[in-house]
């Protein structure tokens, strides 16, 4: 099993160095000594650095091959800082072994995270206003490189990691390169500060040669392979897809490792513990029945539009529903929607500019599923605090979001192939009529009887609080705005549910 993690690092640590220019070791590292238990001893965070830095050797000039075929390289802004890095290496090199396995283990793991919300709070790294290719250095532009190329270097020999990341925000932010001729130049002096460390790590410390020979080569070789592919597509994308990409895997890498290394200490924490069940929950869930809606859309052709936007609707609030259910506690259950729409919003953002998207998910209007997404969890961890963290009432929360997940399908299931009665009040919008409501309505309070009684309500409060919720939630659905309904119908039916209980 070691080998298969070891293998997956050096792929990770490849797709890094091909997109973005990171150093192997801020994906190699992390997985290494939390994953592989030879590498847990006194020493092991440093032979692992000393793998991932030989891995960098080739991974960073094949990729730097690529960049140049490209033109996206730049020397003459670069030199400086590779001079520097240059020098450095080796007494970074000398006090990472001085350091341990502590200091140098948990600094690469919290690494890792932070890289990766970097690219995603910002994933375009450019300017506005970059230097034109050529440029020399600025007085200012040399005491950057200079201060900058110092720190990096010893940065590098010391943790192996960061240095391809540094240099690439300092050549964007100070420098006024382009993203990929960034990434170009920056690869080119890793292929040096790479074989001047990991050398340096050879010497004070053979044993990496004699016991880690196996795990090296393999290392090497598939993460080469990997910075080959990466940076081939790295150069025919736009920089943000790149961004994207990179922010993605580094930031889920990153939360994983960062959990594995820590686990001990987490699970102690019974929220925590919680969270865990639910997310289990929710993967178990989700996957058959997104797998399900995926097959349908393939293979069913002639399935209306509005259908399948339904379908999907409906996975979205039972998976919640669901979820409630099973849930231990209120914390753990808000958590983990606020943690699902944390790692789904970014993966729906680098999906969204593709033309099969809008087709596919039916998107009516540019960012429409990001917002429903991030509205629906948000809106979900706010009523399971109210119902449930304050009134100690999970039912009512989970009336709430049924209510309106199935009523508000019902409402366009009847309402837009049979609705021919529209609603004119000035507050509508015209387009909903008195069949759409009608079908909610009754779906509605269908759906709030069946959780309020299963959760031990007696029927006479129950007939009193279910029709009082489904009015009040269809009527809201009637003048809202569709961008919002996804927040204001479960508010409005729970704020009736709490009234009437």
């Amino acid at each position: 099993m070691e080998y298969f993690w070891m293998i997956l690092a050096a792929v990770g640590a490849g797709i890094g160095t091909g997109l973005a220019g990171l150093s192997a070791a801020t994906v190699m590292v992390p997985v290494l000594i939390t994953l592989c238990p030879s590498f847990a001893g006194e020493t092991g965070a440093y032979q692992a650095t000393a793998i991932a830095l030989a891995s960098d050797i080739l991974g960073s000039a094949v990729t730097t091959g690529i960049y140049i075929r490209n033109k996206n390289i730049d020397l003459k802004r670069g030199w400086i800082m590779l001079a520097c890095i240059v020098c450095m290496c080796t007494v970074g090199s000398f006090a990472a072994w001085k350091a341990g396995n502590v200091v140098l283990g948990s600094f690469t793991l919290f690494l890792t995270f932070c890289i990766g919300i970097r690219f995603l709070v910002k994933p375009d790294t450019s300017r506005k206003e970059t230097a034109a290719r050529g440029a020399g250095l600025t007085v200012r532009g040399v005491l950057i490189s200079l201060f900058f190329g110092l720190t990096i270097g010893f940065g590098t020999g010391f943790v192996g990691s960061g240095g391809g990341m540094m240099m690439l925000v300092v050549f964007t932010a100070f420098l006024g390169m382009e993203l990929k001729p960034a990434v170009g130049t920056s690869t080119f002096i890793m292929t040096f500060t790479a074989l001047i460390a990991s050398v340096s790590h050879i010497l004070i410390h053979p044993a990496i040669i004699l016991e880690k020979w196996l795990p090296l080569l393999l290392c090497i070789g598939f993460a080469t392979l990997a910075s080959l592919i990466s940076a081939q597509f790295a150069n025919r994308v736009n920089n943000r897809t790149v961004g994207l990409v990179t922010g993605v895997i580094l930031t889920v890498l990153g939360a994983a490792m960062l959990f594995l290394h820590y686990r001990e200490l987490l699970l102690g924490i019974p929220v925590i513990v919680q969270m865990l069940h639910c997310i289990r929950d929710l993967v178990l869930f989700l996957a058959p029945c997104v797998a399900a809606v995926l097959v349908i859309r393939l293979l069913v052709k002639r399935i209306p539009d509005f259908v399948f936007r339904k379908l999907l609707h409906i996975i979205a609030f039972t998976c919640i529903t669901w979820m409630t259910a099973r849930a231990e506690s209120w914390q753990a259950a808000a958590l983990t929607a606020v943690l699902a729409a944390a790692v789904i919003y970014p993966i729906l953002r680098i999906l969204e500019p593709y033309p099969w998207f809008a087709r596919f998910f039916v998107q009516k209007s540019s960012h429409e599923i990001r917002r429903s997404l991030i509205m629906l969890f948000g809106m979900y961890a706010v009523l399971a605090a109210v119902a449930w963290g304050i009134f100690g009432k999970p039912a009512l929360c989970m009336a709430a979001v049924l209510m309106w997940g199935t009523g508000d399908a019902a409402a366009a299931l009847v309402g837009i192939p049979f609705g021919r009665h529209k609603i004119r009040w000035r507050l509508t919008d015209g387009k909903k009529s008195w069949e759409g409501s009608a079908a909610m309505f009754i779906v509605c309070a269908a759906a709030g009887a069946a959780v309020l009684l299963h959760g031990g309500m007696s029927p006479v409060q129950a007939a009193v609080m279910v029709p009082a919720g489904a009015a009040a939630g269809t009527l809201t659905e009637l003048v809202s705005p569709s961008e919002i309904d996804t927040v204001t119908v479960p508010a409005v039916i729970l704020a009736m549910l709490l009234a009437f209980s």
